[in-house]
């Protein structure tokens, strides 16, 4: 199932500002990735900004370095891809999703919940990675605190999708079921990968999904159903 949209798609509340600027610079430093001229810059940027494992057991940044406190790659990483499908899918679940969640919390409170959920993210998969020097990098953690929310506050909205049936609408529940039942999947099948084997970060996902489940009522400025009126 892929989703294409969602009921709140357009409803006239207006622009979900937070949401579309975090997609813009999501974009942004994704060009800013691609400038990066030759596979070794782009490589040593990725490792520089992005969550290494390691540096959190030592306790201290490691080259390529950051002129700012390790810790900060828990903030940046989130806004770094490995690729334009990486990139694309993301940005789409962030479309479909995040608007729904920012006019149930309100831009600032949105914005907050989206970063907590994305170090969450980050600490679930540095917990899991062990001493890996393998950069983590990618919005899919605080998204994943987002559908989350998603699940928890409009778990009877419509979700459109497109399938092998063509475009049909089921639950929400069950497209975000369905992937958190991937990610379960996915995270149990690689528990016998080494610390040092690459991949997707499913341990972030998990980590930044169970965030925003237990996050989102607190951060919801209104309940969900005096959204839907």
């Amino acid at each position: 199932m892929f989703p294409i949209g969602d009921d709140d798609q357009g409803s006239g509340r207006g622009p979900a500002i937070v949401t579309i600027a975090l997609i813009v610079l999501n974009v942004l430093v994704f060009m800013l990735e691609l400038g990066q001229g030759s596979e070794a810059s782009l490589q040593s940027f990725i490792t520089a900004w992005g969550v290494v494992p390691r540096e959190y057991s030592v306790g201290r940044d490691l080259p390529p370095l950051i002129p700012f406190p390790f810790w900060a790659t828990l903030i940046t990483s989130m806004f770094l891809h490995g690729g334009w499908m990486h990139l694309g899918g993301n940005m789409l679940y962030l479309w479909i999703f995040g608007d729904n969640i920012e006019r149930a919390m309100g831009s600032v409170r949105y914005l907050i919940f989206y970063l907590i959920c994305g170090i969450a993210a980050g600490f679930a998969h540095i917990m899991f990675a062990g001493g890996s020097a393998v950069p983590s990098v990618g919005a899919s953690g605080a998204i994943s605190g987002v559908l989350g929310g998603y699940l928890l506050l409009f778990p009877h909205n419509r979700v459109r999708v497109l399938s092998r049936a063509g475009v049909t609408s089921v639950p929400a529940i069950v497209v975000l079921g369905f992937w958190i039942v991937i990610q379960l999947i996915s995270q149990v099948g690689s528990i016998g990968r080494t610390s040092e084997g690459g991949g997707v970060a499913y341990m972030a996902h998990i980590g930044g999904f169970v965030a925003g489940l237990v996050l989102v009522k607190l951060f919801a400025a209104r309940p969900a159903a005096a959204l839907a009126r």
